[in-house]
């Protein structure tokens, strides 16, 4: 089977994981991150949604661990709450 083409994304600070599988998100995070840093932008927000938590515990599992990450806290009332998570980047 042929590998699906790949999805343009506005580089922007602000990332949706609604649309990916939880198996793409790590590989995401890593290049999304990178091309953030590549255009200046340090503060991304990263929706996860709500659901059951288990997205959100996967993307937090890949910030503890990146060393492009500086630090990061879920989003306020404003930024999305619980499903969404503000990271700076270093």
């Amino acid at each position: 089977m042929d590998e699906p083409d790949p999805i343009e994304m506005p580089i922007n600070g602000e990332l949706d994981l609604h649309t990916f599988r939880p198996s793409e998100v790590r590989d995401l995070l890593q290049d999304y991150f990178e091309a953030c840093l590549e255009k200046g932008i340090r503060d991304v927000r990263v929706i996860h949604g709500k659901g059951t938590g288990t997205l959100r515990e996967t993307v937090h599992s890949f910030l503890r661990k990146s060393p492009l990450v500086k630090d990061f806290r879920l989003g306020n009332e404003a930024s999305g709450s619980w499903g969404a998570t503000l990271v700076r980047l270093r």
